[in-house]
């Protein structure tokens, strides 16, 4: 599997993946996280246009799509924290929209090779019942740092994860 810079002309393809990923949250039991029209057409477009949108590619076919996000501080929400705290301070790196479409297995395993190629430190979040994420991140060496809000203001779990 490669990972590429996402293009204009693969929305519709992504929003197709966006779409099939909503169908297995919702087959696990996850009705509450990506609702209400999110992720919409242009917020993928605002990931391409700021360089921030990945595709994962298998046998030239797009299987997957993820945002990722590395600064100083990248993401706003992160700025405060409940019930626990991050594992620092230092700059870090974030994914969102992590979406497959079911075909391949390996999809969220690839997205988090890329960005830790690119910083050693990674937070991210997810809705309480993702529980499949929940496993995948723990299982991949993520700790659980606590509850960060969202811009509407729905409670995600937070996760982070730093290379020594």
């Amino acid at each position: 599997m490669e990972i590429i810079a996402a293009q204009p002309q693969d929305i519709d393809q992504i929003m197709l993946i966006i779409e099939q990923a909503k169908s297995i949250m919702r087959k696990n039991g996850n009705h509450t996280q990506w609702i209400n029209g999110y992720p919409s057409v242009e917020i993928i477009e605002t990931d391409i246009r700021n360089q921030h949108a990945f595709v994962c590619v298998e046998n030239t076919e797009i299987v997957g799509y993820f945002c990722f996000i590395k600064g100083n501080d990248p993401d706003p929400n992160y700025k405060v924290i409940e019930a626990g705290a991050w594992l620092n301070n230092a700059p870090y790196g974030v994914i969102h929209r992590l979406a497959s479409s079911g075909v391949v297995k390996g999809v969220a395993r690839k997205a988090f090779d890329f960005a830790f190629s690119q910083t050693s430190n990674v937070r991210v979040d997810t809705n309480h019942d993702n529980i499949p994420m929940q496993n995948f991140l723990k299982n991949s060496g993520f700790t659980y740092c606590g509850v960060i809000y969202v811009s509407d203001g729905t409670p995600r779990d937070a996760f982070q994860k730093t290379l020594s």
